[in-house]
């Protein structure tokens, strides 16, 4: 459910002015997403649990949305050349594998959720299909918590340390409200099995108390979000890491029409030249000296 928080240049794709309104858009949209889960969960408390349930799979679809678009916008930043991975690890445990495995898990917690919605209209339950859905309802979070560890797992060479503590202001909420999520999740599964409930019944108190601490987390992480975007729209490139390994090297190559093999080629005949290049030692001051007297 959380979202890729990158410092990475790849991530400047297509023209500045579109770029800039795709990426306060994905913001906002998950500020509003967060607001949207948040609801959700307040709305268990009340007598309209079904209508609480029906916010949270909108928040959950908006994630989605925003998490593919982090994904696209990732791979769009390198011309969706999966190969430099090969050359930056990074590229692939996070840019790549982060806003995937959030959007899996965003998936799966929409399908568990939308199961136990269907099985309370038919108004009577299938215990198995009841059970998946909770297993589905501990999967999501499980892999939100994986990709919130990836996102932190991040290595900063060029950025400052106020981009710094504006990446870890970001993703530590994000972490700490998956793993609310995560635990909540569990938790409600060993208290059902004590019980035969079936429908939106299934989903206990103790997993709505965390789910809305957790939504709460993804709230507050979704703001800083905001001022990270904004700041790094203002340096717009300057100050962000670059791809490792010799990636952004090749990349540039690659754009340019020309394979680095020839671009090797190229320096080594260049070398060659400048070796074969006759050594010219200068004249002596006092030789021009003589020179000139005689």
């Amino acid at each position: 459910m959380v979202k890729l928080a990158s410092a990475r240049e790849s991530r400047l794709y297509g023209r500045r002015l579109a770029r800039h309104r795709f990426e306060y858009i994905n913001a906002g949209l998950y500020v509003f997403a967060a607001i949207v889960l948040l609801s959700g969960f307040v709305s268990q408390f009340s007598r309209e649990a079904n209508s609480g349930l029906i916010l949270m799979i909108i928040g959950l679809g908006l994630f989605l949305v925003v998490n593919v678009h982090d994904l696209v916008a990732h791979m769009a930043g390198i011309d969706y050349r999966l190969g430099l991975m090969e050359f930056d690890l990074q590229l692939g445990l996070v840019e790549f594998s982060v806003p995937f495995v959030q959007a899996l898990g965003s998936i799966l917690s929409f399908l568990g959720i939308l199961f136990l919605l269907l099985q309370e209209g038919k108004g009577h339950g299938y215990k198995k299909q009841e059970w998946h859905a909770l297993n589905m309802l501990v999967a999501g979070p499980v892999l939100w918590v994986l990709g919130s560890v990836h996102n932190s797992c991040q290595i900063y060479e060029r950025a400052d340390g106020h981009v710094q503590i504006l990446q870890q202001s970001v993703y530590i909420p994000f972490l700490m409200g998956s793993l609310l999520f995560m635990v909540g999740s569990i938790l409600n599964c060993h208290e059902q099995a004590r019980y035969h409930y079936h429908g939106i019944d299934l989903l206990g108190t103790t997993w709505v108390w965390l789910g809305m601490f957790g939504s709460l987390l993804l709230l507050i992480g979704g703001l800083m979000n905001v001022v990270k975007v904004f700041k790094m729209q203002q340096m717009d490139g300057l100050r962000l890491e670059k791809l490792r390994g010799g990636a952004q090297e090749r990349l540039i190559s690659e754009r340019e029409g020309q394979v680095p093999l020839i671009i090797e080629e190229q320096r080594r005949r260049k070398v060659y030249v400048e070796d074969s290049l006759p050594v010219t030692f200068p004249t002596p001051y006092k030789d021009v000296l003589v020179g000139g007297h005689s």
